[in-house]
């Protein structure tokens, strides 16, 4: 029987939305992958982003997913621990994905030992005085006040904002030919936590780009890329973090 040590991380599936490939393909890729990590993780790390847009009314939430909600919650069943970090897109959950996954929520970031290890893990966004327009944006989204204003709005309108914001950002979104890691706000961000603190491990999502960075000789830094066009997770075994794309098959 195989030991149930690992710990697995993905983000940024941005559920709800076509790109490369459909939403739908991209689920069922995703249920084909947590059928194969199940058989040795002890938790699944969800970055945030997970959908594309994520907003609960009282009685009403986004539709579909349902094959995918019912996977996370086999896996919770079985003993798999579920972390959820909320991102930018699904910041406006408020118990359904808890209660539906099994999964517990944070909100921000978080640093925590795993398996004497210091990991700190986060969504990524709003990190740092990088984006100061972004940053004030998320004040705006995260005050009660305006989410009691957004609900007073027929989600039939929200949810069309929603997606056409969404579109607009992916347009004007350009992955890098080539990465200057020093230059990346994240990698900016995670040198400043290290003036006051020690840390193993970064890990955050929200920039879609795949990638690895030794910030020094006991100090990785990990983007974990998407499940958009790249397919890519981390896995850490206890001894080692490593970044991997997962092969897209042919499927029915």
């Amino acid at each position: 029987m195989t030991d149930k040590t690992k710990i697995y991380f993905v983000s940024d599936a941005h559920f709800g939305i076509d790109a490369k490939y459909s939403s739908d393909f991209r689920e069922k890729l995703m249920i084909k992958w947590l059928d194969e990590v199940k058989q040795d993780a002890a938790e699944l790390i969800l970055g945030g982003d997970m959908f594309d847009f994520w907003f609960e009314y009282k009685h009403l939430i986004p539709r579909g997913f349902a094959s995918l909600f019912a996977k996370f919650r086999e896996l919770s069943d079985s003993g798999i621990k579920i972390s959820y970090y909320a991102g930018n897109h699904d910041m406006w959950t408020f118990g359904y994905i808890e209660q539906v996954t099994g999964a517990e929520l944070i909100r921000g970031t978080q640093v925590r030992e795993i398996a004497g290890k210091a990991f700190f893990i986060g969504h990524g966004d709003g990190l740092g005085p990088y984006d100061k327009r972004y940053n004030f944006l998320k004040k705006i989204f995260s005050s009660t006040f305006f989410q009691f204003l957004f609900r007073l709005i027929h989600p039939s309108i929200t949810f069309r904002i929603a997606f056409a914001w969404s579109s607009s950002s992916r347009k004007k979104h350009r992955y890098p030919d080539q990465i200057n890691f020093e230059d990346e706000w994240l990698v900016k961000y995670a040198r400043t936590v290290l003036q006051s603190q020690q840390v193993d491990y970064f890990v955050f999502g929200h920039r879609h780009i795949p990638f690895q960075h030794s910030l020094s000789d006991k100090t990785l830094f990990t983007n974990l890329g998407d499940w958009l066009f790249n397919f890519s997770y981390a896995v850490f075994d206890g001894e080692r973090m490593e970044l991997n794309k997962y092969e897209i098959p042919q499927m029915k």
